[in-house]
């Protein structure tokens, strides 16, 4: 991790907790993905919900990115930063009758179609403002990504996606819906897989479902894979970029790609998260009964993954010159018992206000907090 000045932070206003991010890390994660991605001809999406903040978005859309967005306000969030509506793809299972509009009116890429009912609704309503819609059909492709079950898209049980029982119901509705242009395909199996397998398993899904449509006449203009790549957040400073030529060229070696067909990947985690760390200040130190408590200044309001589905994120400490190594429950000040970091970490000796980095949070940290128990949304800082 890069080292950070706390006396010219402090200047300049900035006090713990904070968000770091390190803009030279961010810039090699962005040129690795499309460097890899360029050898294909592959079109690369960001996914809005990792990440909103505007000097990362300003650079992921120099650098030629699409969007991918999960909400009207994500759609127009990317508008506002420059993102053609030509490269802005809008997936989500409750798209409202608004958002949909705002989709049609500024002519985005595609909408990812997650239901029968969705695809009727975005009919009549195209019908009705006097557009073509452009839709992708998502498609469950009943993949496990063997990751955690809370970010697990893909199997039947999820509410995502078109399942392989209602194609033939799709097929015979095509004709007569004049207020839509199949164009894609879309499929995405979930997130945090590390596991290449389980692509594998997708490039082997994707090809039989394409070919059950090419057998029907329909042949669609490009398919989008999803995202869903790793990060490794165990090991932040020795993997600080994920292995986007292994995943790339898995794609490329292993789907059927027709004649001209683009292919399109959806990638967020993967682009932003190590990037970024949650600074934080130990206001106490607490010895209970059977451990100790570190008492930090952030909680899970500014980083809720650990207490939504047990995410792991590396703790280091930045200021401690103790040689002593102790271990600590690293616990935040919320009025919640799972208002916890992570439990029985080892760490230098801590005391009063020594300062913690809580690494791998540039994804899913900013873009979920919230100000319960009244608390205020954390700063940033970007180091270039």
């Amino acid at each position: 991790m890069r080292k950070i000045d706390f006396e010219d932070i402090e200047r300049q206003g900035i006090h713990t907790p904070f968000y770091f991010y390190d803009m030279r890390l961010l810039e090699k994660t962005l040129r690795q993905a499309r460097n890899e991605a360029d050898k294909y001809d592959f079109h690369l999406h960001y996914a809005l919900k990792a990440n909103v903040n505007t000097p990362l978005l300003k650079r992921i859309q120099e650098l030629g990115f699409g969007a991918d967005c999960v909400s009207g306000n994500e759609v127009q969030h990317a508008l506002n930063h420059g993102f053609s509506a030509s490269k802005i793809a809008f997936a989500g299972v409750g798209k409202t009758d608004n958002e949909i509009k705002q989709g049609l009116v500024n002519e985005i890429f595609s909408f990812n179609v997650e239901s029968i009912p969705e695809l009727m609704v975005i009919n009549d309503l195209a019908l009705q403002n006097n557009k073509i819609a452009r839709i992708a059909l998502r498609i469950n492709p009943n993949v496990d990504a063997n990751t955690h079950h809370y970010i697990t898209t893909g199997i039947e049980e999820s509410k995502f996606g078109i399942n392989h029982w209602e194609l033939d119901a799709i097929i015979e509705k095509l004709p007569v819906l004049k207020g839509i242009n199949l164009v894609g395909l879309h499929f995405h199996i979930g997130s945090q897989i590390t596991d290449f397998s389980a692509f594998k398993s997708l490039c082997i899904k994707v090809n039989k479902i394409q070919e059950f449509f090419s057998s029907h006449g329909i042949e669609f203009e490009h398919l989008n894979l999803g995202g869903g790549l790793g990060i490794d957040y165990h090991a932040p400073d020795q993997n600080e970029v994920s292995d986007f030529r292994t995943y790339f060229a898995l794609f490329n070696q292993l789907i059927h790609r027709k004649e001209g067909q683009e292919i399109h990947f959806e990638l967020g985690r993967s682009l932003v998260a190590q990037c970024g760390s949650l600074i934080t200040k130990v206001l106490f130190i607490k010895e209970g009964a059977a451990r100790s408590f570190a008492i930090v200044d952030a909680g899970m309001n500014d980083l809720m993954r650990p207490a939504l589905y047990q995410a792991y994120h590396q703790i280091q400490s930045l200021t401690s010159k103790v040689s002593d190594v102790r271990k600590y429950d690293v616990v935040g000040p919320i009025c919640e018992s799972t208002d916890i970091f992570l439990k029985q970490i080892a760490l230098p000796q801590l005391k009063r206000g020594d300062i913690l980095a809580i690494r791998s949070t540039g994804a899913y940290g900013q873009s979920m907090r919230n100000n319960y128990n009244m608390r205020k949304d954390a700063q940033e800082w970007y180091q270039y």
